[in-house]
């Protein structure tokens, strides 16, 4: 009932079928190791590119924090000037007004 099985083809074949097929997964693994060669490399950048960022945040931080400085030591310097063109026109006026009259 049982039929015994027969090989139709030599080991030879085998063996070159086996090494083909071998030789196919080898390129595929070869062009899978190039593209994650490359996402590294675009991984990398973009660390790169990340770090850039940060930089210039922490600047950018760094200046409006200046900004605000200088900001509260204009406002007072501004009061005062604008405080002593009041006065002094003030005083003009005052000094004006006893020579109008006389």
């Amino acid at each position: 009932m049982n039929d015994p099985s027969t090989v139709t083809y030599s080991t030879a074949e085998i063996l070159k079928r086996i090494e083909d097929k071998l030789d196919k997964q080898s390129e595929k693994i070869g062009v899978i190791e190039v593209k994650l060669t490359a996402v590294e490399t675009e991984v990398k950048n973009l660390k790169e590119d990340v770090r850039d960022i940060k930089n210039v945040q922490n600047t950018l931080v760094t200046e409006v924090s200046d900004l605000k400085g200088v900001k509260s030591f204009i406002i007072p310097i501004f009061v005062a000037v604008i405080t002593a063109f009041i006065t002094a026109f003030l005083t003009l006026i005052a000094r004006l007004i006893p020579n109008i009259f006389h």
